[in-house]
Formats: structure tokens, sequence, C-alpha cells
């Protein structure tokens, strides 16, 4: 293999159609230059005939349930379905067995080239409050360097403050649940924005995630349009049934907030409209509403393979095709809302092919970015940091086409 620790990328073409050799140095970029028409030089790493693109980043992801869909066998079904398919199975597991999924879903993470992950992790309302979030510590300083790895206590509904606290102590970043669920909405999200306000932490909340009830979001924007913390809201899918005299006043509010909002495709077109067999409505937040209201956006896989998901490759170039797809966003602003908007909402450091950004990057063998999220091409280099930590490069044969005619 070569050099881990590449100082300069040679050849790499960019979403702009540019070709460009780019220098690297202390985990930045230091330069960007028309590429150089020479011999490879020690140090230099040769992307010729790929795209160079900012590495993805996973703002809502769910590593404790990742990959445990062949170990339960879910039911199909929306939401509740979900829900009572995985507590039946988590009673059955331990610390080590979430770990273990865990590891094996940033592994897959990290070779598509996400470098940063927020992940959710439930803290119960019995038993041992820090199962999940211990696993999940363990898994994130196995990556450390690598992937940055931020933890979500994902409370249960009407969660005793003191199993809040628990799982923050045990090292989690967040504080976040899911107020729809609960039989108070109001109430439970008073509950967890005091937790958040007394820990001095921020935190990230499963909104409005069904079509036709909820009213998560309205109550966050107007009771942190103040704070300076880290304010999220994921799934938002209510507000794409909205009527614009209802709609368009709520985005006002939220903008004004700056509470950040991370659609999830995939997870929500398949828990969402089961009940609607005829015209089934798609939940996906309005993603291009809200960027036009000045909402900061970004979208996340959430699941892969559990009971809330079958399907997902960990991948944000799915998620970003599905945006394309589902939701009409334009390709580049689907690949922003993987990438550089997902950093955005996450807090992270600015990454990308641009002077003095992080150096986390994704180099893809594709001609353009329509044509990297049509295909999700195999063939990747994954740089975190200024520094190469993965690589997947496929070899294909196939039937030449004389010897096809001849068969016919």
């Amino acid at each position: 293999m070569e050099n881990p620790n590449p100082r300069r990328l040679r050849g790499a073409t960019l979403s702009d159609g540019r070709v460009v050799d780019a220098i690297l140095e202390g985990g930045r970029v230091a330069d960007v230059a028309p590429a150089f028409d020479g011999d490879l030089l020690p140090g230099d790493l040769d992307l010729s005939g790929m795209l160079l693109l900012t590495a993805p980043a996973e703002p809502h992801a769910h590593l404790d349930k990742a990959l445990s869909w062949d170990a339960i066998r879910p039911a199909s079904g929306d939401l509740p379905t979900a829900i009572a398919s995985w507590r039946d199975y988590d009673a059955t597991i331990d610390v080590d067995e979430i770990h273990g999924r865990a590891t094996r879903a940033i592994e897959q993470y990290l070779r598509n080239g996400t470098t940063a992950i927020r992940t959710h992790v439930d803290v119960p309302a019995e038993g041992d409050p820090t199962r999940g979030v211990e696993a999940i510590v363990r898994a994130r300083d196995e990556f450390a360097g690598a992937v940055d790895v931020e933890i979500v206590a994902l409370a249960a509904r009407d969660l005793d403050p003191g199993r809040l606290d628990a799982a923050l102590d045990a090292g989690a970043d967040l504080v976040g649940g899911a107020p729809h669920l609960a039989d108070d909405e109001a109430a439970d999200l008073d509950r967890l924005l005091d937790a958040a306000e007394r820990r001095g932490v921020g935190i990230d909340i499963h909104a409005d995630e069904a079509l036709h009830h909820g009213g998560t979001l309205e109550i966050l924007a107007a009771r942190t349009r103040t704070w300076q913390a880290t304010r999220t809201a994921g799934h938002c899918v209510r507000q794409s049934m909205l009527p614009d005299d209802e709609l368009e006043p709520l985005l006002r509010t939220v903008a004004e907030a700056g509470i950040g909002v991370i659609a999830n495709p995939i997870t929500n077109l398949y828990l969402q409209g089961w009940d609607d067999p005829v015209a089934t409505p798609r939940g996906i937040a309005p993603v291009n509403r809200m960027r036009r209201a000045g909402i900061l956006t970004a979208a996340g896989g959430d699941n892969i393979r559990d009971p809330f998901n079958p399907m997902g490759r960990a991948d944000a170039f799915e998620t970003a095709m599905l945006l394309v797809t589902a939701a009409h966003v334009p390709v580049d602003e689907a690949w922003e809302a993987v990438s550089s908007g997902a950093r955005a909402v996450m807090g992270r450091p600015a990454a990308g092919v641009d002077v003095g950004k992080r150096a986390d990057l994704l180099a893809v063998r594709a001609a353009s970015l329509a044509e990297a999220v049509a295909t999700a091409p195999a063939d990747r280099v994954v740089i975190s940091r200024g520094r190469v930590v993965a690589r997947t490069e496929t070899t294909r044969w196939m039937t030449p086409r004389s010897i096809t005619e001849e068969l016919r």
C-alpha cells in the first residue's frame, strides 16, 4: 500500500471539474493548485481518475441497534412495531454484544468514507442506564484518530433525571429523546431541556416523527432560542404534511432560533405511511423548503439493518441518492447535506478541498458528483485528518463482446 501519510494528493478531479493537486500539512489542506503533469514523487498519492470530495459525516445514527436485524428477524411495520421488536431483543443482550455490532457498523461507515458519527444510544427506564453508552464509548476509543464519534443519550420517555445523569457521566455528550412518544409531549421535552441546561450540554431531539400529529419542533424553537449550545431536531416528517399557512411561520421561527434539522430519508420512508395504502405519503422532512427558509439542514442514514429499517449500507451516497429521488433535492445540495452540512449541524471542524480546512476527504472512482451519487462507486480512498485510513479497490471481469456474439 502507498504511504498512509501522503503530503500531496495528485491529479484529483473536484466536483466543479477542476483537476488539482492538494498539499496536506498537519492534518489540513495547505494548498490547492492545478495538477502537476510529472512523475510521482515520494509522499504523493495518485488520485488521477478519481473525484475528491469532502468526507461525509453521519449526523444521526443508532450504533447500539445497528446490524441487529438478522438476530431479531422482526415483523415489518411502523414505528410502534419496531419499538416493540427492539425492546424484546434489548432485554437479552449485554455490553459486549452491543459493542460488537457497533464496531462492525463503524467499520462499514469508515470504509465508505464517513469520518464523523453522531449516534443516539438508548438510556432505558429500567435496568442499567449506562450499558449502551459504555459499549459505544469503548468503540469510540478504539476508532479515535480515524472516526470522531459523538454520543447522544437517548432518554426513554418520562425518564428519571438521575438515569440521564448516569449516561452523561459514563461518556455521553448530548441529551436526546423522543418526546412525541410520551404521554405529555411538552412535559417530556421540558424535562430533557432542563437536564441539558443543568449539565451545560447540547441537545439532539427526535422531533415530530409522525405524519399527522406532534409539535416538538415548535416547542423546541421557542424554548431554546437564546441558547448557545448545540440544538438539533431529527426526522421532522410532520412538517412535510403542513399547509403553507402553518409551515412558513414555523420555519421562520426555527431559522431564527438557530436549530439544525436532520432529515433521515431511508428510515422514515420505511416507517411512515403504513396506515395509508393508497397514495401513501412519504415521510421526509421538507428539506428544500427548510433550506430556503435559512435553516441549517443535514441528512443522515439513521438506522442500518435493525427493526427500524431492514436496509441501509452505512453509506452517505445512499442517503444523498434518496434525497435526490424522494425529496427532489438537487444533487450538489444532497451531497452537501451529508458532508459539509452534516458537519456544520454537528459542530465539527469544516473539512474539504479548500486551504485551511481539515483534510477529511473521500476520493471515489467517478467523473462527476452526479455519477458518484447515482452509482456509489466501490473504489474509494478515505482520508481522515490527512491520513489514509481506508482504501477499497475492485476488480471487474466480463465476457468479451466478441465471445458473446459467437454464443448467440
